[in-house]
C-alpha cells in the first residue's frame, strides 16, 4: 500500500507540475502554412505588445518571396499597416519575432526592413526556419555568410540597460558595437518580479546580465510549443550554440525616433535560458538555469567614505564575459564615486574557475589616470579575463569573481629619481643590493631597498641590470618596438607556451604598476654608455620620465605600455609599494669568474682612484675665486703691455739709427764731389 502511494502521489506531483508548465507556456502545437503556399496578395495579422503585457495586432499583406535572401533560405516580402503601425511610425525595434498568421495558420517572424524605404515593408523569416533551432547540432561563433543584400536590415532588438551609469552605458554600446546593439536606459515595473507565460506575440528579453544591473534585448515570442520558445526571426549576436538568461518583458510604451523606433520595456523576471541563436532567430527553453559567472563587486570612494557592495550574474561565454565583467565593475564604480575626471584606484579580485582541479587567479594591483580612472582601473582585468577564458590548454569557466575597487582623486604616484648599485663586479650567484630613491608626486622623497640575485647560470662579461616601475615598458625596448613596428598582438604572440601551468605561471607574475622592478635586460637591445662615477657603486643611467597614458580601446587591454614579457620568478627582483611607479633606467655590472672577482675588484679600484685623481685635479684648477681670475687677467694684461712697450721701443730705436744712418751717408757723397775752379 506504502508503494501505491507513493506512486500515487508521484503521479499527482507530476501532473501538477505539468499543469504549471502549462500556465507558463502554450502546449497545443499550431498549424503551419509552408512558403510554397503563400501567394501574392494573401492578407493576415501579426501579434506584438505595445503597452504593458497586452497582445496586439496589426496587418500584414503579402507582396512576394524573396528567394535565398535571408541567413537561413527564403523571406516573404510583406507590406504592414493598422493603427498599431501608424502609432508606432512603423515597423519598431522590439517588433522582431511578431507571429504572423494567413487563414489562422503561422507563416513565420517579422524579422527584417528594406532599406531606404518607408518602414511598413519589411521581410518575414518563415516558421519552419526557425522551429529547426531546437535541433541544432553544437556550434559556436558560427560565421554570418548572408550578406547577399546590404538593403536588407535586421529590424533591431533594443538593449534595455537597467541599473546602468549612463557613461556606462554607452560604455557597453561600444564593448558591443560590433553586434550592432543599440542601448537604451530603462526602468523596472510592476509586477517584474512575478512570471508571466509566454505566448505567440509575448514581449521575452534575451538577457546578458542580470541582478543589480540587467541589460537584455527585448524582442517578441514567434511559437511556443510546451517549454520551449522561438523568438525575434533574426539573429541576436549569432552565437550559435548559448546560454543566455531568458526573462520576462513589459512593454512602457513605443518610442517614435527620427532614426528608428523602438520598444521601451522593463527586464522581468528570469523564467528560462535561450540556448540558440542563428540567422533565423533565437530559441530557448523554460526553466532552464544557463551558465553564468556570479559577481561579487565592492566599490569605495575613499575620499567621502563612500562605499556599495553590488552582486549581478553575467553569461557564461568566451567572447562576451570578458566585457560583461569590467562594464558591470565600470558602472558600480562610476556610481560610487559620483564624478568624472582622474585619480588613483587600487583593484584587488579573485577568479575563481568551476573546475575544482584548476587554481583559482588572485591580482591586486594599483593604476593611475588624470582623466578616466574609472576606466583605467579595469584596463588589465579584461585582459586577464579573456586570457583565462581563451587560453589554449584547460577549459577555465569561471564560477564566480570577488572584486574590491578602492578610489581615491589623488595622484598617487612616485618617480625613479636615482638608483644606484653595488657591488657591480659580482659572480653567478651574487646578491646585488640595489637602493632606489623616489619622489612621490608633492611628496617627501623615500628610498627603498632591494635584492637582485646575480643568476648561477649568468655568462661571464657584461651584464645589464633594468630597474623600473612595474607598468613601464624599458626604454630600450621600446625603442627597438618602435624601431621594428611590432605590436602587441605580434610581441605576445612570441611567446610560447608547452603547458597551461607555465601559461598560468605567466599571468600571474606579470607586473604590477606599483611594483620597483629589477631585471637582467637582453644583451642584443641598444643602450646608453654607462657614466659610472663611484669605485663601490653604479649609478643609475637613461632615466626617462615618459608618460604612461593615453587613448584606449576597451576590448583589448594589451593596448597599454605595460612590460610583461618575464616568464617567472627568477633573475629579478620585485617590491611592492603604495604608488604607482613611474621611470626606468639601467646599470652597467661587471660578471666574473670567482676566483678572478678579487682581482677585477683591485684594478677597478685602482682605475677609479686615477680617474678620481685626475678629475680632483682639474676640478681644483677650476674652483679659482672671481678675484684670482682678475689677478691672473690683469697680470697677463700688465706682462703682454710691457712686451708690446719693449717691442715698439725696440723698434723706435731701430728707426731712428736706420735714420741717422742715411744722413750720414749723404753727407760723405757731398764730400767727394771733383773742385770746377780753373
Amino acid at each position: 500500500m506504502k508503494v501505491l502511494r507513493w506512486k500515487s502521489f508521484c503521479k499527482t506531483i507530476g501532473i501538477t507540475a505539468l499543469l504549471f508548465s502549462m500556465s507558463y507556456t502554450q502546449i497545443n502545437a499550431e498549424e503551419f502554412m509552408q512558403v510554397k503556399d503563400i501567394k501574392t496578395g494573401m492578407q493576415g495579422i501579426a501579434k506584438t505588445v505595445v503597452e504593458g503585457d497586452t497582445i496586439s495586432t496589426f496587418d500584414v499583406k503579402v507582396l512576394g518571396i524573396m528567394e535565398n535572401k535571408g541567413p537561413s533560405g527564403d523571406l516573404i516580402l510583406a507590406e504592414f499597416s493598422g493603427p498599431v503601425i501608424d502609432k508606432s511610425g512603423g515597423i519598431a525595434h522590439g517588433m522582431s519575432g511578431s507571429p504572423v498568421y494567413i487563414d489562422g495558420k503561422l507563416v513565420g517572424a517579422v524579422a527584417y526592413g528594406w532599406g531606404f524605404s518607408r518602414s511598413h515593408i519589411g521581410m518575414i523569416t518563415p516558421i519552419d526556419q526557425m522551429v529547426k533551432l531546437w535541433d541544432e547540432p553544437y556550434t559556436k561563433n558560427i560565421p554570418n555568410p548572408w550578406n547577399k543584400d546590404r538593403k536588407l536590415i535586421p529590424i533591431g532588438t533594443p538593449l534595455m540597460a537597467y541599473g546602468f551609469d549612463s557613461s556606462a552605458a554607452e560604455f557597453i554600446q561600444d564593448k558591443l558595437k560590433d553586434y550592432d546593439i543599440k542601448v537604451y536606459d530603462t526602468a523596472s515595473s510592476t509586477g517584474d518580479d512575478e512570471e508571466q507565460p509566454l505566448l505567440p506575440g509575448s514581449s521575452v528579453a534575451a538577457t546578458l546580465i542580470d541582478g543589480d544591473l540587467k541589460l537584455g534585448a527585448i524582442g517578441t515570442v514567434t511559437y511556443v510549443d510546451k517549454d520551449k520558445i522561438v523568438a525575434f526571426g533574426h539573429p541576436y549576436m549569432k552565437e550559435g550554440e548559448t546560454g543566455y538568461f531568458m526573462h520576462n518583458s513589459r512593454i512602457f510604451t513605443v518610442i517614435n525616433s527620427v532614426e528608428s523606433s523602438f520598444k521601451l520595456g522593463s527586464i522581468g523576471k528570469n523564467i528560462g535560458a535561450i540556448t540558440e541563436d542563428r540567422g533565423a532567430g533565437i530559441a530557448g527553453t523554460v526553466g532552464l538555469t544557463p551558465k553564468y559567472v556570479s559577481m561579487s563587486i565592492k566599490t569605495t570612494d575613499l575620499d567621502r567614505n563612500v562605499n556599495k557592495d553590488s552582486h549581478v550574474r553575467v553569461i557564461s561565454d568566451d567572447s562576451l564575459t570578458p566585457s560583461l565583467i569590467t562594464s558591470s565593475i565600470y558602472n558600480f564604480l562610476k556610481k560610487t564615486i559620483d564624478r568624472n575626471g582622474g585619480g588613483t584606484a587600487k583593484i584587488t579580485y579573485t577568479i575563481r574557475p568551476l573546475d575544482s582541479k584548476l587554481k583559482p587567479y588572485t591580482r591586486s594591483d594599483m593604476f593611475y589616470s588624470s582623466t578616466n580612472v574609472a576606466y583605467k582601473s579595469i584596463d588589465k582585468l579584461y585582459d586577464i579575463v579573456d586570457r583565462l577564458l581563451n587560453n589554449s590548454f584547460v577549459d577555465y569557466s569561471i564560477e564566480n569573481v570577488d572584486v574590491s575597487v578602492d578610489v581615491t582623486k589623488d595622484r598617487k604616484t612616485a618617480q625613479i629619481i636615482d638608483a644606484t648599485a653595488s657591488p657591480i663586479i659580482v659572480s653567478p650567484g651574487d646578491s646585488i643590493r640595489v637602493s632606489v630613491n623616489l619622489h612621490p608626486f608633492r611628496g617627501e622623497d623615500f628610498s627603498k631597498m632591494l635584492t637582485f640575485k646575480v643568476p648561477e647560470k649568468q655568462p661571464l662579461g657584461e651584464m645589464k641590470l633594468e630597474v623600473r616601475g612595474g607598468g613601464v615598458t624599458p626604454l630600450p625596448y621600446l625603442i627597438e618596438k618602435q624601431k621594428l613596428n611590432l605590436t602587441d598582438e605580434v610581441i605576445r604572440r612570441l611567446h610560447v607556451y608547452k603547458t597551461f601551468d607555465e601559461y598560468f605561471k605567466r599571468l600571474k607574475n606579470m607586473d604590477t604598476n606599483n611594483s620597483i622592478v629589477v631585471e637582467i635586460l637582453e644583451n642584443n637591445v641598444s643602450m646608453v654608455d654607462d657614466g659610472d662615477e663611484e669605485v663601490e657603486k653604479a649609478k643609475l643611467t637613461n632615466l626617462g620620465n615618459r608618460p604612461t597614458e593615453g587613448p584606449k580601446k576597451f576590448k583589448t587591454n594589451s593596448d597599454s605600455e605595460q612590460w610583461d614579457a618575464f616568464d617567472g620568478d627568477e633573475d629579478r627582483a620585485v617590491l611592492n609599494t603604495d604608488y604607482v611607479i613611474l621611470g626606468d633606467g639601467q646599470f652597467n655590472i661587471t660578471v666574473v669568474a670567482p676566483e678572478k672577482k678579487e682581482k677585477a675588484l683591485s684594478e677597478l679600484i685602482a682605475k677609479r682612484k686615477k680617474e678620481a685623481a685626475e678629475k680632483a685635479e682639474k676640478k681644483k684648477n677650476e674652483k679659482k675665486s672671481l678675484v684670482e681670475i682678475i689677478n691672473e687677467a690683469g697680470q697677463e694684461a700688465l706682462e703682454q703691455y710691457d712686451k708690446d712697450k719693449e717691442k715698439k721701443d725696440d723698434k723706435d730705436k731701430d728707426d731712428k739709427d736706420n735714420k741717422d744712418d742715411k744722413e750720414k751717408d749723404k753727407d760723405g757723397k757731398e764730400d767727394k764731389k771733383p773742385s770746377t775752379d780753373a
